[in-house]
Formats: C-alpha cells, structure tokens, sequence
C-alpha cells in the first residue's frame, strides 16, 4: 500500500490480518501500541505483527507511507510477536517500494510472491531501544510520561513529577526500573532524542533543536543522540 499523510495527521487504532512492515520514504511517523511508543523515521522500517492493534501520527513534516503486507502463512519463524524496528537496507528500500503496489492476495507462485520473499530473506531484526520508547501501565507513571512526552524540555525533577501523580519519588523511581526497564532520567533522555528526530529530519539546526530540548550544549546532545541511535546526528540525517 502506498499512501501519503499531512503533518500532524492522526490514524486511529487499527490492526491487521497480516502482518505488516511499515516504511516512510520520507517524513517520521510515530506508531502507538497500548504502552509504547516507536518512532519511525526513512532510515528504519518498523515490524507490526497480524492483531496487534496500533494508531500512526505524522510529526512534524508530511509522511510517504509504504506498507508490504505479509501473510501469516509466510511470516518467517524468527519474525517477532512484538513490533520490532528493522534495519532498511538500498535493496530492502527498493523491495518495500515495489512491494506496497502488491495485492494481499498476491499467487504464490509469482514475481510478487518472490518480492515477498527476498524481503523476508533480506530483513535484520534490530532491538534498537532509540526508537522505541515504553510508557507504563501504572496510571501515575503513565501520566508522568505523557507529560514528559507533551513537554520534552521540561526540567522538572523526579520528586516534581512524583508529587504531580500522588506518588512518592521513590515510588515513582521504582516504576520507571521495574516497568520500562530503565531509570526516570535515561527515560527522559531517550524521550527528547525521540522528539528531536522529526524535528532534524525537516531540516533544522541540531544546535537549535538540541538547546530547545533542554540540553546545556549541543555536543551534550549529540552525544546522547550517538549513544541511543549508533550515529551523530549529521550522520544520521545527512
């Protein structure tokens, strides 16, 4: 399927039949699923298994979505349940171009059929925590996050928010470890990575992006940036 959205253009919660890879040639998605997050920019495809049920919002630049359906009866043995970023290679890009005019009820035996399969045998799962971000189940840390998420900038300590919620800044620190895996600062570094993504992608300065997010220094930033995606931020959008 291909199909092209506006700026801050919202689907609502769907799922499919199929499973699904999702591609954007250019612009950032950001897809929901219950209690995550992931962002989806050209340079990576994203993997959403048949059922789970996920919405999309176009941030801050319009979006050329590219959708391959995949069959359950072609799902590969190591594809995910959960959804899973996937490394997009020139081949692969090329792949998911021509394969979003295929129909879901494409012949077996065909040149559609083949396209599906060397971009089953072409696909790197990639566990790249960066673009994926957790946000709770427990109602006080999941508001604690969306505010975060509304307001990346916003310098507020843990006893702030803990406060905020009607929780205890232990407490709270508690659930960021035990439910997203990792502590109320590194969440929230990883939250404004995740911001400045759409914000790089439509071309802006990193110094202004980086300063605009809360950081001290755009090398401050930058670092953090390397360090959650594997590449600094020119080199991520060259």
């Amino acid at each position: 399927m291909a199909k092209d959205y506006p700026a801050a253009y919202a689907v609502p919660p769907h799922a499919h039949p199929s499973g699904q890879i999702i591609y954007a040639v250019s612009g950032v998605m950001e897809i929901r699923t219950g209690t995550s997050l992931w962002l989806v920019p050209p340079q990576r495809a994203l993997w959403m298994p048949a059922g789970i049920s996920h919405a999309m919002h176009t941030r801050g630049s319009p979006v050329a979505l590219r959708t391959a359906y995949v069959r359950l009866d072609r799902c590969p043995a190591d594809a995910p349940a959960q959804p899973c970023a996937i490394q997009v290679s020139s081949l692969l890009r090329e792949l998911i171009l021509r394969a979003a005019k295929i129909s879901p009820d494409y012949p077996e035996d065909s040149r559609d059929g083949r396209i599906l399969s060397l971009i089953l045998e072409e696909i790197t799962w990639s566990p790249e925590q960066g673009l994926h971000l957790p946000t709770g189940r427990d109602k006080r840390l999941a508001a604690t996050c969306e505010a975060i998420l509304a307001n990346p900038q916003d310098n507020r300590t843990l006893d702030d928010w803990a406060s905020q919620h009607g929780a205890t800044a232990r407490t709270l620190s508690r659930l960021f470890t035990a439910e997203l895996g990792v502590p109320f600062q590194v969440w929230r570094q990883q939250a404004r990575v995740m911001a400045a993504l759409p914000r790089l992608a439509a071309g802006e300065p990193v110094t202004t992006v980086a300063l605009e997010l809360g950081y001290d220094t755009p090398g401050a930033f930058s670092a953090m940036f390397k360090r959650l995606l594997g590449a600094s931020p020119s080199r991520y959008f060259p």
